[in-house]
This record gives structure tokens, C-alpha cells and sequence, in this order.
């Protein structure tokens, strides 16, 4: 079915909406207010918990749906959503707390399609990871509030500037040879970093996050990586470099998944700008090092893109109505991107998981691994491929799977171990035939060679 078919489709499903939070900007603790509102609501399919604290002490919460909340079920992808990482961009904070009551109000009233996304995936939903900053920015409030004003956190950081670099241990490492998954961080990390985004990167350490966008304002386009130029010898002249990942044109199809299904995003000329079909690599539109974007890619399994939302990044309150309409339905249909591609189990001979196995897919070097459980799950556009698992102390079992367009195809592993044979060992008396020593001498030339093989 044509993806803009199934767009369509989608539409039609929420075009009953139910009643929604006040329109309205809010301020910390009536954020709170509406996730515990949203969570006393629907209580059997939501948690709220929190990651860590801002650099001021507010928590970083998160609202989860799911139908076993606080729970991993294998075969089950995760799925995140982050709001406000810059503290005067609040568009992105008040769609998630309109999203999690849409989500709640028509699971309650039975939608097929919200009941069956909350059962098939989990949810995680984190309207706000710079809660500080954000308090800056609305004591100003929408009319009189500056470009840059309450944008990093408490201690005056870029939140988005903050994460490990791990786009230059990968350009450079082994004159651009290196890794590009699963890059360790350098040892002294923690020490570099903000409590939010230690917080952060925690969080996606503990889940094994398979899709995730990050919401933005300033522009309305869907951003995806890489974000940091591999050649950054031209960022004094504001020279431009596309620099994309392995998965390219998996990324370019998830961001336009986004951009089609809003309103206007698609159309490409916003806030002065133009971006065809609504979308760009983020290194071609400008380098951005150590953003969160990239390190999701290049730490985790997580393929993450950036949604730049409003030209304005702090709306007025009466616009914020208009701004739900046009991404209700996006937001829907990104969080459905999770179920493409394959997944399976990778487990041993006595269908134990094996955790930390390496799933590879030739001809797109950026491998992905398997979670606690030993289920996987690799994000892929329709077509043929040959997948590898592999895992240390185990023989890697190859096999060649198609992909639909539709549900995910289901592709397991069982690998056998990896049994080392020790050579014979040579004894100084001799050969031993019926418990006879043979002196070596007498035994014929072509014997010997056969023994050694």
C-alpha cells in the first residue's frame, strides 16, 4: 500500500478526537500535575518515573505506555520521544503532553489503532529534559522572550553541545576506517557532562531503544543524521557537507514519514527556509558536534531523528490548538516507524537469550545488538537481505531474509558453540598402536604427514 495511502488511513482513524488538555503553556509543576493526571487516567497501561534531576533538582520524568508497564516484553520495541532538550523551545513539550492524553483518551474509548500501539510497543514519553531552562524562558513568556533566553540549563549549557564526541573517534579513528556502533565513551565522560544529560545517557544505557525523535523549534523540517560534517575544515567559511550515515536512506524514509504526515512540513518553504520534502541530513543544513542525535546512533541501537517544529520557538498560547492539529497525526505514525525492518531472538541450543549478540546486515556497516532478553530488532527498508548474528564463544549463523513494507519479518538465531579443537599432541615415544609403542623411525614417511593434518 502506498505510504501516503496509509497515511491517509491512519488519519481517518483519529479523526474523532477526544477532549484534549487546555491549550495552554505549562510551567513545571503543572507539567507534573498533567502526567499524574494522564497516569491516574489510564493507570493499567501507564508509569511515570524519573531518570534523574535537573542541574536546579526537578526531575526528569518520563511517562511510559505500555500494557505491562515497567516491563520489557521480548519482541516488544521501545520507543522514545524527548521535549524541550532546549529550554525556550516549549512547542515540543506541550504536543507530548497532548499526546500522552490523546493516547490515554483513546485507549480508553477503544481505538483499534491507539490499543493496538500500546500493546505491541512501549512507550516512553519525556516532555521535558531541560525543566530550568524552560522556567527562564516562560518567566519572559512568548512575546517579549529572547532568541537564546532560557535555552541551555542551569549552568548556562547547550544541553544539545553536551553529549561524548563520538563522531570524531569515528572519522579519524584508523584514517576513517574506525567503528561507527557502539563506540565506547571516553574514561572520563561523566566528568564532562551536565546532570541532564548524565541523566540522559543513563536512561538510554538501562532500555534497549530501537526508534526515537527528539523535538525542536526554529525551524519546521525533520532533521536527521549525521548532524557533525566528517569534514569540518570548512565550518569557518559556513561551507556545508552532506554527511550521511549507513543507513541513509533508511533515515531519509522515517523523516519523511514525519514530514507527510504534517500538515505542512512536507511542503518545504517554512520560517524562510527550504528543504525538499520537508527533510535534510543535519550536516548539510549545518555541523553540530556532540549532539544527542548522533550519539544515540553511534552508542546504542537507537536510530534517532531531530523534529524542528515552529518557527517560533516559544508560540503563543492560542497557536498551540493549530500546532496539535497539524502533528497529531505524525506524531502517531512515527512512533508505528518502530514496527518495520526484523526481529528475533538470538539464543543457544537450550533457547537460553544471549545478550550483546551482534546482529550484522551486509552491505550497511552499522551493526546493531541484541538486549538483555536476547531479542533484537533491526530497522530496515522493504528489500532482501543477508543478516549475521554472531556473539563471543559461538559459531555466527547467516541467513537471507525479505522484508515487507508492513509488519516486521520475523528472523531467529540459534548458535551453537564454538567448539575449539586442541591439536594432537605429540608424544616422544612414539605413535601407540594396540597399546604397542612404534618407534617413530619405522613409521612410513606418507603416515606421518597424514598424522599431523
Amino acid at each position: 500500500m502506498a505510504g501516503w495511502l496509509r497515511s491517509l488511513l491512519g488519519a481517518l482513524l483519529l479523526l474523532e478526537v477526544a477532549a484534549a488538555l487546555s491549550f495552554l503553556h505549562h510551567r513545571y509543576e503543572e507539567m507534573v500535575q498533567a502526567l499524574f493526571h494522564v497516569q491516574s487516567q489510564c493507570p493499567y497501561v501507564t508509569r511515570i518515573y524519573s531518570i534523574g534531576r535537573s542541574v536546579e533538582g526537578r526531575h526528569l520524568y518520563v511517562l511510559e505506555f505500555s500494557d505491562y508497564p515497567g516491563i520489557h516484553e521480548p519482541l516488544e520495541p521501545e520507543f522514545k520521544y524527548v521535549g524541550n532538550m532546549h529550554g525556550n523551545e516549549v512547542l515540543g513539550r506541550e504536543l507530548l503532553l497532548q499526546l500522552s492524553e490523546f493516547l490515554c483518551e483513546e485507549y480508553r474509548r477503544g481505538n483499534e489503532r491507539i490499543t493496538r500501539l500500546i500493546h505491541d510497543t512501549r512507550i516512553h514519553i519525556m516532555p521535558s529534559m531541560n525543566p530550568d531552562g524552560y522556567e527562564v524562558a516562560a518567566k519572559q513568556g512568548p512575546d517579549s522572550n529572547g532568541y537564546l533566553t532560557g535555552r541551555n540549563n542551569a549552568n548556562g549549557v547547550d544541553l544539545n553541545r553536551n553529549f561524548p564526541d563520538l563522531n570524531t573517534f569515528m572519522y579519524y579513528s584508523g584514517e576513517i576506517s574506525g567503528p561507527n556502533h557502539h563506540i565506547p565513551l571516553p574514561n572520563n565522560w561523566k566528568s564532562q557532562v551536565e546532570p541532564e544529560t548524565l541523566a540522559v545517557i543513563q536512561w538510554i544505557s538501562s532500555y534497549n531503544f530501537v526508534l526515537s525523535a527528539n523535538l525542536h523549534g526554529g525551524a519546521v523540517v525533520a532533521n536527521y543524521p549525521y548532524d557533525k560534517s566528517q569534514d569540518q575544515r570548512f565550518r569557518s567559511h559556513r561551507r556545508t557537507v552532506n554527511t550521511p550515515t549507513p543507513d541513509d536512506k533508511l533515515f531519509q524514509k522515517l523523516a519523511k514519514t514525519y514530514s507527510y504526515a504534517h500538515s505542512w512540513m512536507h511542503r518545504g518553504w517554512n520560517c524562510g527556509d527550504y528543504f525538499a520534502d520537508g527533510i535534510t541530513n543535519g550536516a548539510s543544513w549545518y555541523s553540530l558536534s556532540k549532539g544527542m542525535q548522533d550519539f544515540n546512533y553511534l552508542y546504542t541501537n537507537c536510530f534517532e531523528i531531530t523534529l524542528e517544529l515552529s518557527c517560533n520557538k516559544f508560540p503563543p498560547e492560542e497557536d498551540l490548538e493549530r500546532q496539535w492539529m497539524a502533528n497529531r497525526e505524525a506524531l502517531v505514525a512515527f512512533i508505528e516507524e518502530v514496527h518495520q525492518g526484523i526481529k528475533g531472538m538470538v539464543s543457544d541450543e537450550n533457547n537460553n537469550g544471549i545478550a550483546g549478540a551482534v546482529i550484522s546486515v551486509q552491505g550497511i556497516s552499522h551493526d546493531i545488538t541484541s538486549g538483555d532478553m536476547g531479542d533484537y530488532f533491526r530497522l530496515l527498508l522493504p528489500g532482501t537481505y543477508t543478516v549475521t548474528a554472531s556473539a563471543e564463544g559461538y559459531q555466527p549463523q547467516t541467513v537471507t531474509t525479505t522484508v515487507g513494507p508492513a509488519a516486521p519479518s520475523l528472523v531467529h538465531f540459534q548458535l551453537k558453540p564454538d567448539v575449539v579443537r586442541k591439536p594432537l599432541e605429540r608424544k616422544a615415544s612414539g605413535t601407540r598402536t594396540n597399546n604397542k609403542a612404534i618407534p617413530k623411525k619405522v613409521v612410513p614417511r606418507a603416515t606421518r604427514r597424514g598424522t599431523q593434518r
